[in-house]
């Protein structure tokens, strides 16, 4: 027997013994009853335990699932059976009646039956519907280990201590608790009568029909087969026995033999002639049923296994061991397939290699049998087609790993057997050309490339760890290591790309080649063929297959949805699955893929989601239209992707819920759609909102129905003032008047200018005095008379103040209330003209050139629009361009060196030229287009934070032109310096840029090694920052450049890292306020530990780990300061550093131990954190600086990177570009 490669762990636990499993027969979910009371339920699909039942005491040894409620059963040591729902969570009830510790409990397949057997040597059979125990069946006369229902027939099969297994006849029981029928005949009602009589004579309802025996010791375990008239038992005998039986009589078939301790669990494979047995020997072992021989076996090193379980429907297994459970797979379900034009070749589970026509929808007849490949419960593993030879190759991890070369016959003629085969050694196989294909030998780590007739022609080594190998394009590898992805070129036989990819499993190529699809257990990263990375997604289940759709789009499986991502990284969910699909094609609207029974199948799905997010992200208008008018596309996922994306006009095409409607109105400024919405839904809180976004257009039709219906008739009346409606200000104060608002009367007649009701209403409130004063200042003798007259008194027994000018009345400027305020017209978007039907006659060169979304929009370089701007094209390098309104088409001039600096519509000045013709950011700043420089960065490095580049953006701008000065009164004469000085063609010429990489790296990355040296940290850290600003606005020559400026990046941060840690050490306090407190202490020796981390320079870091030993030393901490100095010695250098670490190792190993625990371990693989300066340990989750790759926590995404001080920390971008 062999020990088994292909059994596959999906899922695994720790908990105390694991005595009894179930699977549900629908749900991913897995019941796990355990020797410390405890019943688990468990998702083994994600991992997760769902829930815990404690309601026993004692452990639990039987559990079942119910086939269709949402019930389980479960049996324990405390003689108990416990019904449980696992929806509400809870016992439902306990049935009683054993007097020993139950082993197992089972639920009948059809009735409401629950089995038991128990330890009181009897098996019980219990109606849960009306909780009574409706038969006992006893004769085993020891403990019985298993009692089962057959699947089918009125059959129970018991296993006992006793050395015998017995088959009941359970039928009587069936009819005599079946529903009551009429009985109109007089035999079936003698028969019912002697039915009665014989219970009262003492005859069981269930009988024994046969008494297996042939086992030397107890039995454990029995089971029957799901369709054959077999059973299969387990014994402390060590053996696996086979029997068999009929209507009559029953008999052993044979004994599988290979445990060396005793068996305790076996089971028939539901869909293959296999046996599955496990022991207390730790191993699980596969036994074909048929030849009754060994197959493959698993072992644990420690565990024990008591149980073993499989899924009803799908190829799963379970077993539960002394320290959990695992649910397994006996082999990969994916069956080995490839695509060629329309035709997708694949092998059966049956070993036969079929084709299926994706035009057609037809599978063709066998092609070949491949039976004679590999072992016969081992499935080929990969399948690799020749068109050309019409060959195909074949792997299989069978025996180590082998392939086979075979030619296709023309026509499908039945399961032929290979003629002419070729075979040899390799766990990797695949075609790299019409005669030549290439095989993986992981065990020696060679790759051969062989021709048709299996010789080799050469072979190399591959990258060290190399796992997998794919096809690379034209004359390359894509070769997997488990920390990488290279792509190796086959005759220079070396590595020309590399990209840093945990995992990768399968690789899948664009239709067009130009991109590939690196899936790993949950992540895809989408790479080009150069294996430069485009994005990357992570899922929590995992990923099973993928293809691409006909326009770019990577179409994705995991376990249960098929899901789709664009190039950006936007991602969604098509439709769910109800059963796992390997997709190998995506045409239109169907998908074909293949299922894990290796069937072709073709489902059909919407991409309108997909295909929208694609033609938004290309600002393709016009198929958004399309989409828009002929298709149903709603949901929340989408209005808030295009509110996300900033389209919320686009996204108000597809709302019909009412609040929604009118939040995406608000957004995009139409009040038409708001004031609807807000009419229908009628809510105070929604008209206020309406109210200020009216005012702040200057609609102030729709803010005089807002003020009327929320009733502000103080706003209402100040609006008609600002409007100069003196109508409705007059209305306004009679509502005033029949309110008995004084206030808001006096108010409106103070607008209205009205002295009469003014001083009327001073009258009417009996303040005579300031009627009096009101109608004197604005000369009314004859009113002042009459309210004198009326109170009785002299205008000479009155003091009056100095009275000034009367108050004139408010008036507007000019009178708007007849039409809204007139507000500066906003240009439109193209789909905003589409929307309002002025589609006729626009073009998308109507739209701005600004990136957007994702995907970036450059200049053509082959000629420009009538208007003067430059044409739209997909160039990853070239949005965010300064696309400003005077720019006009070039002149024909064969050379501009000198130009004027005030030639305003004259021509394109070569600064223009430098910011259309380059993707450099650096390139932009030096032509003054500040703005698309910062768009060009964000997009590259995600740079959000541009303050700390405004030197490096001046010192550009100012380098890159000299001036000289002409005729007095003339602006003085402008001409550019270049760097690329041999080139005579002003368009293809490039801006002198300062401060170059060689000077950063001769000037001012020395200073930086100074102050390291010298202990001058603050200066040292402003100088490697500075370093990094100006790299990552810099250009190179070449790229071998490239790759000396990304080392330059790197070891700048790594310096800006190491003494941003150590200076905040320092600011913790002096060590006499360190030593009085110990949480600041320990922190300090934490950071001095941590200083050491960073990868610098070795001089360097000998000063860093000679400061953290000092400082743990003097802090006691010996065991530390004994690993600084081992450091030291280990890493060499100066004879004064070395001599103090041999005297602090001397001192430190007499007492090896440390006074303050600090978290730090020397033998740990980690980073640290450039923002809390803590460790982020090997595994751990993590951001991460897209220019200069400071690491961090996850809870720091979304800030600014500490180090450059310039980007985002977990923003990805298409990488900084150096050089074009």
């Amino acid at each position: 027997m062999q020990a088994s490669t292909g059994m596959l762990t999906k899922f695994e636990s720790k908990s105390s013994r694991a005595k009894g499993i179930a699977f549900h027969p629908v749900r991913p979910w897995i019941l796990v009853s355990l020797h410390s009371s405890t019943i688990q339920l468990w998702d083994y699909r994600m991992g997760t335990l769902i829930d815990r039942f404690e309601d026993h005491d004692g452990p639990v040894r039987g559990i079942d699932f119910h086939r269709t409620q949402p019930l389980f059963v479960s049996g324990g040591d405390d003689y108990k059976i416990k019904v449980w729902s696992y929806q509400s969570r809870r016992c439902l009830f306990t049935l009683n009646g054993h007097l020993d510790y139950v082993r197992t409990v089972f639920f009948h397949h059809e009735l409401p039956w629950i089995i038991s057997a128990s330890d009181d040597q009897t098996i019980r059979i219990w109606n849960w519907q009306n909780r009574s125990q409706i038969c006992t069946m006893t004769g085993h006369n020891h403990y019985v280990m298993c009692a089962q229902f057959h699947p089918k027939d009125d059959l129970v099969v018991s296993a006992s201590l006793d050395q015998s297994v017995r088959v009941w006849d359970i039928s009587g029981l069936r009819k005599k608790h079946s529903a009551p029928t009429s009985m109109s005949t007089y035999d079936d009602r003698m028969s019912q009568s002697n039915a009665q009589q014989t219970d009262m004579f003492g005859n069981t309802d269930a009988m024994v029909k046969f008494v297996l025996e042939g086992h030397d010791r107890g039995v454990n375990w029995v089971a029957f087969h799901p369709t054959a008239p077999h059973i299969v038992s387990a014994g402390d005998d060590r053996l696996v026995k086979l029997w068999r039986f009929s209507e009559t009589k029953a008999w052993e078939v044979d004994t599988c033999r290979g445990h060396f301790q005793n068996s305790s669990g076996c089971l028939f494979h539901p869909h293959q002639d296999l046996i599955l047995s496990c022991g207390e020997d730790k191993t699980i072992r596969v036994w074909d049923s048929l030849k009754r021989t060994a197959v493959q076996s698993f072992k644990r090193e420690n565990d024990r296994f008591w149980v073993i379980a499989a899924h009803p429907t799908i190829n799963l297994f379970a077993a539960g061991h002394d320290n959990g459970v695992m649910v397994f797979k006996l082999e990969r379900e994916r069956p080995a397939s490839t695509v060629y034009q329309n035709s997708l070749f694949f092998i059966t589970k049956e070993k036969h290699v079929r084709s299926f026509d994706f035009q057609k929808n037809a599978e063709s007849p066998t092609l070949l049998s491949l039976k004679r490949l590999g072992s016969a419960w081992v499935p080929p593993r990969t399948l690799s087609y020749n068109p050309a030879e019409r060959s195909v190759l074949v792997t299989s991890p069978a025996e180590g790993g082998s392939y086979e070369l075979i030619s296709l016959p023309r026509d499908g003629s039945g399961a032929l057997e290979a003629a002419d085969s070729k075979r040899g050694q390799g766990n990797s196989a695949i075609f790299v050309a019409r005669n030549r294909f290439a095989v993986l030998n992981t065990a020696t780590q060679t790759i051969d490339i062989k021709d048709l007739s299996n010789n080799t022609a050469r072979s190399f080594k591959p990258p060290v760890g190399t796992s997998d190998i794919y096809f690379g394009g034209t004359g390359n590898l894509l070769v997997i290591t488990p920390t990488a992805v290279h792509l190796y070129d086959i005759q220079q036989k070396k590595s020309i790309a590399e990209l840093a990819v945990n995992g990768v499993k399968y690789v899948i190529w664009s239709n067009d080649g130009l991109h590939a699809a690196l899936l790993s257990k949950h992540n895809v990263t989408i790479v080009t063929k150069t294996l430069e990375q485009v994005s990357t997604l992570h899922e929590t289940i995992r990923i099973k297959s993928a293809a691409w759709d006909d326009a770019g789009v990577l179409v994705y499986s995991t376990l249960n949805h098929i899901k789709y991502t664009l190039m950006n990284g936007d991602n969604g969910i098509i439709m769910s699955l109800d059963q796992t699909v390997y997709l190998v094609r995506i045409k239109g609207r169907s998908v074909f893929c293949l299922d894990r029974n290796s069937k072709p199948k073709v489902i059909n799905i919407d991409p309108t989601e997909y295909r929208f997010k694609l033609s938004l992200v290309k600002r393709d208008y016009q198929e958004m239209l399309h989409i828009i008018k002929t298709s149903s596309l709603v949901g929340q996922s989408i209005i808030s992707y295009l509110q996300k994306k900033g389209y919320p006009e686009i996204a108000l095409q597809f709302v019909q819920d009412p609040a929604t409607r009118f939040e995406l109105a608000i957004e995009c400024g139409n009040l038409d759609v708001a004031f609807e919405t807000a009419k229908q839904l009628d809510r105070p809180k929604l008209w206020t909102r309406l109210g200020t976004e009216a005012l702040s257009h200057g609609n102030h039709k729709i803010v005089e129905t807002v003020y009327q219906k929320l009733k502000q008739f103080d706003k209402l009346t100040f609006l008609y003032l600002l409007t100069g409606d003196h109508s409705k200000l007059a209305r306004m104060a009679k509502i005033a008047e029949h309110r008995g608002d004084s206030l808001a009367r006096f108010q409106s007649s103070l607008f209205l200018g009205d002295l009469e009701d003014r001083i009327q209403m001073f009258k009417d409130a009996d303040q005579f005095p300031l009627a009096y004063m009101l109608a004197k200042a604005n000369g009314l003798e004859d009113e002042c008379q009459s309210i004198l007259d009326g109170i009785g008194i002299s205008e000479d027994q009155l003091a009056l103040p100095t009275l000034g000018e009367p108050l004139s009345q408010p008036r507007p400027v000019v009178e708007t209330f007849k039409a809204n305020w007139p507000t500066k017209a906003t240009s439109q978007s193209f789909f905003e003209k589409a929307l309002a039907g002025q589609l006729e006659g626009l073009s998308l060169d109507d739209e701005p050139t600004a990136a957007t979304n994702g995907l970036d929009d450059a200049a053509d370089d082959d000629g420009l629009t009538k208007n003067g701007a430059l044409e739209a094209d997909d160039d990853e390098d070239a949005a965010g361009w300064d696309m400003g309104d005077d720019i006009v088409p070039e002149t024909d001039n064969d050379f501009v060196n000198i130009e004027s600096t005030d030639a305003a519509g004259a021509g394109s000045s070569e600064a223009d030229l430098w910011a259309r013709n380059s993707p450099l950011a650096a390139d932009h700043v030096a032509a003054g287009s500040f703005e698309s420089a910062m768009n060009v960065l964000n997009r590259q490095v995600g740079a959000v934070n541009f303050a700390p580049l405004k030197d490096r953006f001046l010192e550009i701008y100012e380098a890159s032109k000299t001036y000289l000065s002409a005729s007095p009164g003339l602006p003085p004469l402008v001409n550019y310096v270049r760097r690329t000085v041999d080139e005579t063609d002003p368009r293809k010429a490039l801006p002198i840029i300062p401060r170059d990489l060689e000077y950063l790296a001769s000037n001012d990355l020395q200073r930086g090694y100074d102050t390291m040296k010298a202990n001058k940290l603050e200066d040292g850290i402003q100088i490697f920052k500075g370093i990094l600003r100006a790299v990552l606005v810099n250009a190179v020559a070449s790229e071998s450049e490239v790759a000396e400026a990304k080392k330059l990046i790197t070891s700048a941060g790594e310096y800006a890292v190491a003494m941003s840690i150590e200076l905040s050490r320092r600011r913790l306090g002096s060590p006499e306020q360190l030593g009085a407190t110990p949480e600041l202490q320990k922190r300090s020796l934490e950071l001095s530990a941590y200083f050491t981390i960073p990868k610098i320079e070795v001089p360097h870091r000998q000063l860093a780990l000679l400061n953290a030993m000092n400082l743990a030393y003097k802090s006691k901490n010996y065991s530390s300061a004994l690993s600084f100095a081992n450091r030291i010695l280990a890493n060499g250098g100066a004879n004064r550093i070395l001599e103090t670490a041999k005297k602090i190792k001397a001192q430190s190993e007499r007492n090896p131990h440390d006074a303050f625990e600090i978290e730090y371990d020397p033998f740990a693989e980690f980073e640290i954190c450039a923002a809390s300066h803590t460790p982020i340990y090997s595994g751990t989750a993590y951001e991460e600086c897209a220019f200069d790759g400071s690491k961090y926590h996850s809870k720091y995404k979304g800030t600014v990177c500490t180090v450059c001080d310039v980007c985002e920390v977990g923003k990805r971008g298409s990488g900084l570009k150096l050089y074009d």
